[in-house]
């Protein structure tokens, strides 16, 4: 029942969104475009709004347009995302930067940022434009100061656990919760309802986040469908690695500082072994998963103070225990 439920509501958007690619010229503005939301994904996000929509209404489909705004900013930070890591492939795929050039993607990427406020334009309401903007543009301040803290971070030899989560809350957690919230504002929930339903997004998209990074390091390549390590190849300082700094002895803690650094300089596969058997040898994994587990519960508590209907409540929390404790 679940699975389907997320099928047609995913479904729904799909054929939105192929109904409504763009079809304007030049075609070497929109091109780019149209590739980055081809190579699809799971469609979390839009997911999420029609399902905060079909929680307090009957009518889902009132929140496409909110959906297409949703998924046209998030593949347009993606898309700069990918320029500003040079990054050369995006879910198996060609990067825009990498095939369409970089000055391509810098401007497709500004034209699917008005897109997306055209799309919550063309919802036509006005008792619902002037909220919804208030909504998205919150998000969108808060994204980008997250990205800007995640490039500092690498310059920083010294980050807290705290700015570490302060940093994926505006990064990735803000737009989960905006997406579920603008849907649930177009569904009728009122103020408190829409409070708490951000809340449950923000909350369950701390412990996506904290997931995904176990998974980087720990999870089957397999199951994953890429190399395992990337994070600690970049030196990207997580919650496994902050986490294991505050529990490491002095030995371990420097060996982890140089490996970062690039005081200690290793072959891939080897600098990839020796930080996971410091994270496996402090026990870090299971204070992460002790970690997601929390922010989980809170995701649930905030849902079930919500006025929703209980099947609804039911669908958002077995989606959330699906996503959450997911292997790939």
């Amino acid at each position: 029942m679940f699975m389907e439920i997320i099928a047609r509501y995913r479904q729904m958007f799909e054929s939105h969104l192929q109904a409504n690619q763009p079809n304007r010229k030049p075609e070497s503005l929109y091109e780019p475009v149209k590739y980055i939301l081809d190579l699809g994904g799971k469609r979390l996000r839009p997911v999420f709004v029609l399902m905060g929509c079909g929680a307090w209404s009957d009518k889902p489909q009132k929140a496409l347009n909110a959906a297409m705004a949703v998924e046209l900013f998030h593949n347009f930070t993606l898309l700069h995302d990918d320029i500003m890591d040079e990054a050369g492939l995006r879910r198996g795929k060609p990067t825009v930067n990498k095939k369409y050039g970089i000055n391509a993607g810098i401007l497709s990427g500004d034209v699917m940022m008005i897109m997306a406020y055209q799309q919550i334009l063309d919802i036509g309401d006005p008792n619902l434009i002037k909220p919804l903007l208030d909504i998205f543009n919150k998000m969108a301040f808060e994204v980008c100061e997250g990205q800007q803290m995640d490039m500092d971070f690498e310059k920083l030899s010294n980050v807290s656990i705290t700015e570490y989560l302060e940093m994926i809350t505006l990064k990735t957690s803000v737009l989960i919760g905006a997406a579920i919230r603008m849907g649930a504002l177009i569904g009728g929930a009122d103020t408190t309802d829409q409070d708490h339903i951000y809340e449950f997004g923000k909350n369950y998209g701390l412990a996506f986040q904290l997931q995904d990074d176990v998974l980087d390091t720990f999870g089957d390549p397999g199951q994953v469908g890429k190399k395992i390590g990337g994070d600690i190849l970049r030196n990207k300082k997580t919650y496994l690695y902050l986490k294991s700094l505050e529990l490491a002895g002095e030995k371990q803690r420097n060996n982890l500082v140089d490996l970062y650094s690039g005081k200690m300089i290793l072959p891939d596969d080897e600098k990839i072994d020796t930080v996971t058997t410091i994270f496996r040898s402090v026990n870090v994994l299971e204070y992460s998963r002790q970690l997601i587990e929390a922010y989980r519960d809170l995701a649930v508590s905030h849902l079930y103070a919500t006025k929703m209907p209980e099947k609804g409540k039911e669908v958002f929390k077995d989606l959330t225990d699906q996503l959450i404790f997911r292997n790939n």
